[in-house]
């Protein structure tokens, strides 16, 4: 399976010791993922123009991800539903906006 990715904020992710938990995962059962080309309008619509980002690239070997469109927007997102250990993330990627608030997909990721 491809690299799956995770936005989050810096802190908490440079909080997280030997797993890293997303508020969603108390709140909805499930930690949300995109695929790669789903990232930058997906980023865009729920966290235009927030500053505080890092991109979460993640190998999912090892990790049961589900895929589901869990809103109904025809389409399915990659979610797991426990913590994700701090050893199936391959990189960690700045992520700011553009002036206009929307995002980019980062040119660096791995595949």
């Amino acid at each position: 399976m491809a690299t799956i990715y995770h936005w989050c904020l810096a802190e908490a992710w440079e909080s997280a010791q030997d797993e890293y938990v997303a508020p969603s995962l108390a709140e909805e059962g499930f930690i949300h993922f995109s695929y790669r080309y789903q990232v930058a309008r997906t980023a865009t619509a729920l966290d235009r123009g927030r500053r505080d980002l890092v991109l979460l690239c993640v190998d999912p070997s090892g990790l049961e991800v589900v895929d589901e469109d869990c809103y109904e927007v025809g389409e399915p997102y990659p979610h797991v539903y426990g913590p994700i250990p701090a050893t199936v993330v391959t990189a960690v990627v700045p992520f700011p906006p553009q002036a206009d608030g929307s995002f980019l997909l980062p040119t660096d990721l791995p595949e």
